[in-house]
């Protein structure tokens, strides 16, 4: 079992402009790939957990979360760092997308995705923690049994750094 890092999307990794989708709009939280390569670096697995309502919303759809991700993945490469999976919700209760339109265990502050990756991947959730910048993630962390960080910038390799120096060394 390996420890992992769960980090938030909009707000952590990308400025959070609302309903993030196009990879032409997508600004990257100063230090993001660096904090992201840094958690590789330290043998730490690395997911993406990310409420996605806009699907719900009917403001874009689920094939271009999913071309988000592949441009995201690409652009961290080019910096030596990857995201071992990105889980995204696109649930929502007020939803006008009927298919979408639910209470679901995977919407953040549920630990639906935490769980799934954790489960999935072998994860020492013991050992494992959650970079989020809202209530509703450290919730979500909470809830699975992870620990949360509130993220508040303004750069992430800053704030990740110190973290992964209190964690347990991978071996």
């Amino acid at each position: 079992m390996r420890p992992a890092v769960f980090f938030d999307r909009d707000g952590v990794l990308n400025e959070d402009d609302g309903y993030a989708f196009e990879p032409s709009k997508i600004r990257w939280i100063k230090g993001a790939p660096e904090a992201v390569r840094a958690v590789n670096q330290s043998g730490y697995l690395a997911f993406v957990v990310t409420n996605q309502s806009g699907i719900a919303r009917g403001f874009y759809g689920e094939h271009q979360v999913h071309a988000l991700h592949e441009w995201m993945a690409a652009q961290l490469a080019d910096v030596g760092a990857r995201i071992d999976e990105f889980a995204y919700c696109p649930h929502h209760p007020e939803g006008t997308v009927t298919e979408y339109r639910q209470t679901c265990s995977c919407r953040k502050p549920q630990p639906g995705m935490i769980n799934e990756l954790s489960k999935r991947h072998s994860v020492d959730i013991h050992r494992s923690i959650m970079i989020g910048d809202k209530q509703s993630d450290l919730e979500a962390a909470s809830a699975a049994g992870v620990t949360g960080h509130m993220f508040r910038g303004p750069d992430l390799k800053e704030f990740v750094a110190p973290l992964l120096k209190q964690l347990p060394r991978i071996r």
